[in-house]
């Protein structure tokens, strides 16, 4: 007879995270989205994001069992056009208090508004949609974070930044990180974050004058740190159960990473990005590890689809960053 040992006596198990993409079939999606987004004067872009996700998503594994990104290209289109349309309205506005108004300083500060209005908006549709694409193991993610309340912190956020003259911008940051991080699910599973403004301003001021006394070499240092702060802070609760996250790269692991793909990259002119963007992604999923005691195989569907891609648009055209 087998013996089962009592559940306090049991060993966390560890979870395999692998990427399994190669720079060679990156590079001909990469190649091809390139070339038709040029040859459609930009229209194509929408289902380019949408390859790049797909390819990028369906490589990573955990536990030998593969994640799938469901989002189309018609959908991002559909909130390309929102965007673009939502930007043509705030030029006009602009143009309209700029030019006929006449007033400048108006239109100018309507335009920061507008922006800083835009921003938690894009970053709740964002979240929404991206997570409702995403599927493991048939589990489908999602995100409940309240659209009004993201909207009030951040701007609370941005208020307190403009005060402090941008030192605040940090604890802003970590806030909204924690809001939208804690309110991710896979299933019944649910994500938290507990990281917070007063340990991330330490470690960006210690980062920032440590790189320039060192002329640039512990900016690699600093790097390690970020990441290492962003995945400890982040665990997985089902229940009593629970997955902490941890890393294990170093300030060296991150020197080599981003020496190699600088030379990569210059050195065949930009034609090895794929294989740069490929190497840093392998990257991240060997040096994020999972601990834990929850059974992925009992996991429950929870999550209901969301189709309007329009803030995954939004964050893309702005260029931040929702991982």
């Amino acid at each position: 007879m087998e013996f089962t040992p009592p559940l306090e006596d049991r060993q966390p198990s560890r979870y395999h995270l692998e990427f399994w993409g190669k720079g060679n079939e990156y590079f001909s999606i990469m190649i091809v989205n390139w070339l038709l987004t040029l040859l459609t004067v930009g229209l194509y872009y929408p289902w380019a994001r949408a390859k790049r996700l797909e390819y990028i998503y369906g490589n990573i594994s955990l536990d030998e069992h593969r994640f799938h990104f469901s989002g189309t290209g018609k959908e991002m289109f559909i909130g390309f056009i929102k965007l673009i349309g939502l930007y043509l309205a705030a030029m006009f506005v602009y143009a309209v208090l700029r030019y006929i108004g006449n007033s400048p300083l108006l239109a100018i500060l309507f335009l920061y508004a507008a922006i800083f209005a835009f921003v938690p908006l894009a970053i709740h549709g964002a979240f929404r949609y991206r997570m409702s694409r995403l599927s493991y193991r048939g589990i489908r993610f999602g995100y409940r974070g309240d659209r009004n309340t993201l909207f009030r912190e951040f701007l609370k956020g941005v208020l307190l930044t403009i005060v402090t003259l941008g030192i605040y911008a940090l604890w802003l940051e970590m806030n909204v990180r924690r809001y939208t991080v804690s309110h991710v699910r896979y299933g019944d599973v649910r994500f938290s974050s507990n990281c917070e403004g007063t340990e991330w301003f330490v470690i960006n001021l210690k980062g920032y004058f440590l790189t320039i006394f060192t002329f640039g070499i512990y900016s690699f240092w600093w790097m390690k740190e970020r990441f290492e702060y962003k995945v400890r802070t982040t665990t997985l609760y089902r229940e009593e159960k629970k997955i902490t996250c941890y890393s294990t790269a170093t300030g060296m692991d991150f020197l080599t990473l981003h020496l190699v793909n600088f030379l990569l990259v210059i050195l065949t002119l930009g034609l090895g990005f794929a294989w740069a963007e490929m190497r840093t992604q392998k990257f991240y999923c060997k040096h994020i590890q999972l601990v834990g005691d929850i059974d992925t195989n009992t996991v429950v569907q929870t999550e209901e689809s969301f189709t309007d891609a329009m803030g995954e648009d939004a964050l893309d055209f702005m260029d931040i960053d929702i991982a």
